[in-house]
């Protein structure tokens, strides 16, 4: 944590013990005082002068007086006041050095501790703006890939609309292309329905020129199949039928109606007796005009399968001279 307030400048932190290492120090100091003192004056102090008698035997004739020896007088010791002044001067001066260099070396120790705090401190506060500064970068770069991302995102949706809309578009032009296609479709079919109107309309008209000459080959015709006569049996053995009779057609004229109506023939009944009669008119150019069963076989789903064989094969094969017959009949087998 930096601090902001300058009033409190930077202290080195207390170590443990420190105050009462300082205090057992000074009573050591003060012991060790106590001592050399006491020791000084002890050496320093005079001795107190002694007396002493000395008594002799003397002789019982005469006892003279004693003779009182002086008391011998002892000098005392004079003080050495210089020397114990320049002890206790000496002394006070090792106390005042050695106070100075344990001062200094506190001093020393405190300077240390303060720059080792300080140097701390600047390292702390380096790594913190490193901090800072790669907590900057980091959040730069996860702004910068968040708006990576968003500019991504806003690409992806901008194609998946551009998707859409060509999808959009393409689903318009099939819809288009199909209705068109509708649209020519139909119009085919009204050209082919005009067409076929036309060709009925010609060959209403052709037909009332030989309505006479038909009926009469048709009453002929309806003679021979009541005599067991009207159809060819190589058609009925291939599943399609042979044309007879109405206008008169080249002798390979049936082959060509049995190969253009065979392959339209769809039986899976039974084939046993069954023969239809299907009456079929065409215009000149082979479009099939009408076709209705003449004579039944008795089994109406084979008898509609024959006409639907007649009605598939439209336009009906033409003749060696360029035309189709305007009506014949066509006799079906089913192939078995």
């Amino acid at each position: 944590m930096i601090r902001k307030n300058s009033e409190y400048p930077l202290q080195p932190p207390r170590e443990r013990g420190t105050g009462r290492a300082f205090v057992f120090a000074l009573v050591m100091h003060a012991l060790l005082g106590f001592f050399l003192y006491h020791g000084i004056q002890w050496q320093n102090s005079t001795p107190e002068g002694a007396e002493a008698e000395l008594w002799t035997e003397v002789p019982d004739t005469a006892i003279p007086r004693p003779v009182p020896t002086p008391p011998v007088q002892v000098a005392p010791t004079p003080p050495v006041p210089d020397e114990q002044a320049d002890i206790a001067l000496q002394e006070k001066k090792r106390q005042q050095q050695e106070a100075a260099r344990q001062a200094q070396l506190a001093e020393q120790l405190r300077q240390q501790k303060l720059q080792a705090q300080q140097e701390a401190e600047a390292k702390r506060q380096q790594q913190l703006a490193a901090d800072q500064a790669a907590q900057k970068a980091a959040a730069l770069k996860q702004k910068q890939l968040q708006q990576q991302q968003q500019q991504q995102q806003q690409q992806q949706a901008e194609k998946l609309k551009q998707q859409q809309l060509a999808e959009q578009q393409k689903q318009q032009q099939l819809k288009e292309q199909q209705k068109q296609a509708e649209a020519e479709a139909q119009k085919k079919a009204d050209a082919q329905k005009a067409a076929k109107a036309k060709a009925q309309a010609d060959a209403a008209a052709q037909a009332k020129k030989v309505d006479a000459e038909r009926r009469a080959r048709l009453a002929q015709m309806m003679q021979g199949i009541a005599g067991g006569t009207g159809s060819t049996d190589g058609l009925g053995k291939s599943g399609t039928g042979s044309g007879s009779g109405g206008t008169a057609t080249s002798p390979g004229y049936s082959d060509k109606v049995r190969r253009a109506v065979r392959p339209h023939i769809s039986w899976g009944g039974e084939t046993a007796g069954l023969e239809t009669v299907v009456s079929v008119r065409c215009s000149p150019t082979g479009t099939l005009l009408d076709a209705t069963i003449q004579r039944s076989s008795g089994n109406s789903a084979w008898d509609d399968a024959a006409l639907r064989a007649v009605q598939r094969t439209d336009p009906m094969p033409q003749d060696i001279n360029g035309k189709t017959p305007t009506s014949f009949l066509i006799t079906l087998k089913p192939a078995g």
